[in-house]
């Protein structure tokens, strides 16, 4: 399994994995990153190409020179040459001094050019130049600038496509694409999903200050492997977390995919490639209780904090981890079925004295 030093980005803690996909994958950067050529890597969107890319630096001889990053298409075509080459002062309105491009500031060290598909033409002449002899002028200059700088590009189009149909210069895929490497889409990584999840939801509740390692109910796995996963790691860590920060107990019973069904008034279990871990329909013979919702939910928790009182002897503490709950969270939900005001009557009210308050 490959797992990046602390010194790498922040974000490549997500370069994990165990599946045959992965790790051939891996073994593959790690045969091309002492080779000092430009690589090309594709792959779908949340695929961890710019993690790929920082691997590459860090296994070659520029690893303690700098990486530099940057999007293309987080920029206007108009700013990216004067993003890549830099500007001298004067040379437009507002270069109020001379400012270093990525292609200097990375010299010595490693481009990494993400969505290099979204570069203008124009730009792109200008990028073969710098990559096939080193040199480039800033925008506004005739003064030559000498580098010695690593390309990684990464995309996810179709370069030869492109270059076939004239927006993007044959030329230049020829001279970034002496290897080409296809990042591994997360549902070709067999196995790794259960093992990322598993990760970045221990990850979270670390984050939240929960002690206990969340663990996924049987519903909640299959729901997650069955998923097409169209974000890939991206979207399966954002769910993961999603799905931590709602439960109220390290047994994650409830995955939603898409935040935004409820509020479109749709049901997410029914939308394509959707599911919720759990959902059932109306039609399913399922034996759903005729009560309300709320009041079966309130119920069946009563019930639950009631035996486990009971087979405690009525300590909170071992009550609580008897229903892997944290001490705070079997207090908080005691307190919110309490505020309740139930019918002292009622069976299994936590007004009746089989529900002290120590």
């Amino acid at each position: 399994m490959f797992k990046p030093s602390k010194n790498w980005p922040s974000a490549s803690t997500e370069a994990l994995g165990q599946s045959e996909a992965f790790l051939e994958f891996q073994e593959m950067l790690s045969r091309v990153a002492p080779i000092q050529r430009p690589v090309l890597l594709i792959g779908e969107r949340g695929t961890g190409k710019e993690l790929a890319a920082a691997r590459l630096h860090y296994l070659s001889g520029r690893w303690q020179k700098p990486f530099v990053a940057l999007n293309c298409a987080s920029l206007a075509p108009s700013l990216i040459e004067s993003e890549l080459f830099g500007y001298e002062r004067g040379a437009f309105t507002g270069a109020l001094q001379r400012r270093v491009g990525r292609f200097e500031a990375a010299d010595g060290g490693t481009l990494f050019l993400d969505e290099i598909g979204n570069v203008p033409l124009e730009a792109q002449e200008k990028i073969l130049r710098a990559v096939e002899y080193h040199v480039f002028e800033r925008v506004g200059s005739a003064e030559r600038v000498e580098v010695d700088v690593r390309i990684l590009a990464a995309t996810h189009e179709n370069l030869p496509e492109m270059a076939a149909s004239g927006r993007f210069r044959p030329d230049l895929l020829d001279r970034l694409s002496f290897e080409v490497l296809s990042v591994p889409a997360l549902r070709e990584r067999t196995g790794d999903i259960m093992f990322l999840a598993r990760y970045f939801a221990s990850q979270m509740a670390r984050e939240l200050g929960r002690d206990e390692v969340p663990e996924f109910s049987a519903e909640a796995v299959a729901a997650v492997e069955g998923h097409p996963w169209p974000g890939n790691v991206r979207e399966l860590k954002n769910v993961v977390e999603r799905a931590v920060y709602r439960s109220e107990s390290p047994v994650i019973t409830e995955i939603v995919f898409d935040p935004f069904a409820a509020s479109a008034g749709l049901k997410p279990a029914a939308l394509p490639g959707r599911r919720i871990a759990g959902a059932q329909t109306a039609d399913a013979g399922s034996d759903l209780p005729a009560a309300p919702m709320k009041k079966a939910v309130l119920d069946l928790k009563l019930r639950m904090l009631k035996s486990a009182l009971e087979r405690s002897r009525y300590n909170q503490r071992k009550a609580a981890a008897l229903l892997g709950l944290t001490y705070d969270q079997f207090r908080g939900l005691y307190r919110r079925c309490k505020a309740l005001h139930l019918d002292d009557r009622q069976p299994g009210s936590l007004s009746s004295p089989l529900w002290p308050e120590r």
